[in-house]
């Protein structure tokens, strides 16, 4: 799924000085980890950051109202709501458009996993978003519920989406202190790349941790590094042997 030729800046240095520049764009990067580890605000960052490459972004959210999520990213001084009402950035509601379509709020038909894939694809290509978060893609496999339901929405999905030059994360909820990297078991299978935040105990303290695992298309490090999340630039990294959080 990856677009050898050009690369995807996170806007993180540490980050895309260990991936050579960036994501290689066009692929799908799994973000994986526990709760309150920094998911959303590194996929956020990631779109705001796009923003001043001139690449605009779409968020689809299944987990938080619209409320919520700008509510939660207004501590942070990156958020600029102002990109979400020139249209630089576009936060969408998965389950809204759901209902809207009759679509089951329990579990979908592979027609309606095809009639969800479409939309997604959809408003990708009419939006010209060249990166695109789904938050998370374990709420949304909740309705897929089977293995080859799973695999075939992933794979499509990630296949359009980078024919249109668009560079995608998913997010993935997984248990605290356990180390996977999905819940079905699936997802990390078919992502280009699996970026992992997790949390380690140091002098009675949880400290946030982050980690490349893969990543297709390009050279990288496996180093584990401190994540720290800070009001004033959101997601800072550092090696472990230097971090002082």
């Amino acid at each position: 799924m990856s677009n050898l030729g050009s690369r995807c800046k996170t806007g993180i240095e540490v980050l895309d000085d260990d991936l050579g520049g960036g994501f290689p764009r066009g692929n799908i990067i799994l973000v994986s980890g526990g709760p309150g580890v920094g998911k959303t605000t590194f996929s956020m960052q990631f779109l705001i950051n796009g923003v001043k490459l001139d690449e605009k972004g779409v968020f689809f959210t299944a987990t938080e109202p619209l409320s919520k999520l700008k509510e939660h990213q207004r501590v942070f001084n990156y958020y600029n709501e102002d990109l979400i009402k020139s249209g630089d950035i576009s936060i969408v509601d998965l389950w809204n458009i759901s209902n809207k379509l009759g679509l089951s709020p329990e579990s979908y038909s592979f027609e309606e996993a095809n009639i969800l894939f479409e939309v997604i694809r959809d408003i990708s290509k009419e939006l010209g978003a060249k990166r695109l978060i789904v938050d998370s893609i374990t709420s949304l496999c909740y309705r897929l519920q089977t293995r080859e339901m799973i695999r075939d929405f992933i794979f499509k999905l990630g296949g359009s989406l980078s024919v249109l030059g668009c560079t995608t994360i998913m997010t993935s909820e997984i248990p605290p202190m356990v180390f996977q990297y999905s819940l079905y078991e699936i997802e990390e299978f078919i992502a280009d790349g699996i970026l992992y935040l997790g949390d380690i105990e140091r002098s009675g303290d949880l400290i946030r941790t982050f980690q490349i695992i893969k990543m297709r298309g390009t050279s990288h490090g496996r180093a584990k590094y401190a994540l720290n999340i800070s009001t004033e630039n959101g997601i800072e990294l550092s090696p472990m042997f230097k971090s002082n959080f």
